[in-house]
C-alpha cells in the first residue's frame, strides 16, 4: 500500500503541483482544503477532503479518516498586502491552522511534516545571496505568521523527539506543467510572472513596474524565480528524508540566481512575440532591492537541482498555461 500524505492546501496552485509529484513519487496523497483559493479541477490524484485548518474538528476527523502518515501543509493565507490589511486572518490561518494540523497529528500518531515557508522570514536581507543563516526579521504579519510556525515546529520537535519537520523557505514560484495542465489560477494575481502574462494577453491593465531607481544593473528589483515543478519535488525529497529518520531541515529554496523585472519583461516578450504593456511606478515601502537565495544547503542535504528552472521554460510554460485560460 502506498504511503499516505495529508496534503492541506492541496486544491492551490503549489500544492497541487506537490500532489502530481507525490503521485509520481509512489504516496497516496489526500488532499484537504477549504476552496478559498484552491480549484477541485486540481484534485486529481487522491481523496478530497473539503475543510479549513481553522476548523480544527475538521481537521482532526481528516485524521480519523485517512490515518496519514505524513503531511504537506500548503495551506495557509499567502498575499502579503492582504496580512498587512487583516493581520488577524493571516495569523489565524497561518499559525492557528498549523497548531490544529499539529495537535490533530499528535492525537493520531502521524510524525512527519514539511511545511510551507517562505523567504518573507528574512524581511529585507543584509546579505545577497540569502543563507539559511542570514537573521529572521519579517516586515509584514505574513512573514511574522510563518516565522511564528517555524519556531512552534522547532519547540515542539524539542519536547517530542520523534518528531520529524522541514520548514522551506520559497523564493518566488512560477511556472506550469509542461502540457499546460496545472497552473497558476487567480483573477487578480499578485506574482509578478503571471501578472506579466495577463496584461500581454488582454487580461489585465499593464503592469506596474515599482521602482526603476534600485542599485540593481537596470534599475529594477531582482527575484529569484523557482519552477515550481523544481519545487514540489523539492517536497517530495524533503519528505523522504525524514520518513527515512534523518534530522530536522530549515532550508531555501531558490535558483541562487536572480533576474530583473526588466529581465522579466524582455523575456516575456521573446516568448510570446508581443510587447507587455507596462506603466513605472514608485517603490514600494518595504521592496527590498534584490531577494535571491543561497540555496546551497538543498543541494547538500537532499541532492535537489532544479531542472526547469530558467526564466525562458519558466515563462513558456505559464505562457501556454495562460493561453489555455483565455481560450
Amino acid at each position: 500500500m502506498p504511503t499516505t500524505v495529508l496534503v492541506t492546501g492541496g486544491a492551490g496552485y503549489i500544492g497541487a503541483h506537490a500532489c502530481l509529484a507525490l503521485h509520481q513519487a509512489g504516496f497516496l496523497p489526500v488532499t484537504l482544503d477549504d476552496f478559498s483559493a484552491g480549484q477541485r479541477s486540481r484534485v486529481q490524484w487522491g481523496p478530497l477532503v473539503t475543510a479549513d485548518v481553522r476548523d480544527a474538528a475538521a481537521v482532526n476527523a481528516a485524521f480519523a479518516q485517512y490515518q496519514p502518515q505524513a503531511v504537506l501543509h500548503f495551506a495557509g493565507q499567502i498575499s502579503v498586502p492582504e496580512s498587512v490589511q487583516q493581520p488577524l486572518h493571516a495569523y489565524t490561518t497561518n499559525t492557528l491552522g498549523t497548531v490544529n494540523v499539529l495537535n490533530a497529528m499528535a492525537q493520531h500518531g502521524c510524525q512527519t511534516l514539511v511545511f510551507s515557508s517562505t523567504a518573507a522570514v528574512y524581511g529585507i536581507p543584509t546579505t545577497v545571496p540569502i543563507p539559511e543563516t542570514a537573521p529572521l526579521a519579517p516586515i509584514n504579519p505574513y512573514g511574522q505568521s510563518k516565522l511564528m510556525v517555524e519556531r512552534i515546529l522547532a519547540d515542539y520537535a524539542a519536547a517530542n523527539p520523534t518528531f520529524r519537520y522541514a520548514a522551506l523557505r520559497y523564493f518566488n514560484a512560477a511556472g506550469a506543467t509542461p502540457k499546460a495542465s496545472l497552473g497558476y489560477q487567480r483573477p487578480n494575481p499578485f506574482h509578478v510572472v503571471p501578472m506579466v502574462l495577463r496584461a500581454t494577453l488582454g487580461l489585465a491593465d499593464p503592469l506596474k513596474v515599482f521602482g526603476t531607481d534600485y542599485p540593481t544593473p537596470d534599475g529594477t528589483a531582482i527575484r529569484d524565480y523557482l519552477h515550481v515543478t523544481d519545487l514540489a519535488h523539492a517536497h517530495v525529497l524533503a519528505l523522504q528524508h525524514l520518513l527515512t529518520g534523518q534530522p530536522n531541515l530549515t532550508l531555501n529554496l531558490g535558483t541562487s540566481r536572480g533576474y530583473s523585472v526588466a529581465e522579466v519583461l524582455a523575456t516575456a516578450a521573446t516568448i510570446t512575440g508581443r510587447p507587455v504593456p507596462h506603466t513605472q511606478a514608485p517603490r514600494r515601502a518595504g521592496d527590498p532591492p534584490q531577494l535571491v537565495a543561497d540555496a546551497t544547503q538543498a543541494a547538500t542535504v537532499l541532492g535537489w537541482q532544479p531542472q526547469h528552472s530558467s526564466l525562458a521554460n519558466i515563462l513558456a510554460t505559464d505562457w501556454a498555461w495562460h493561453q489555455t485560460l483565455a481560450a
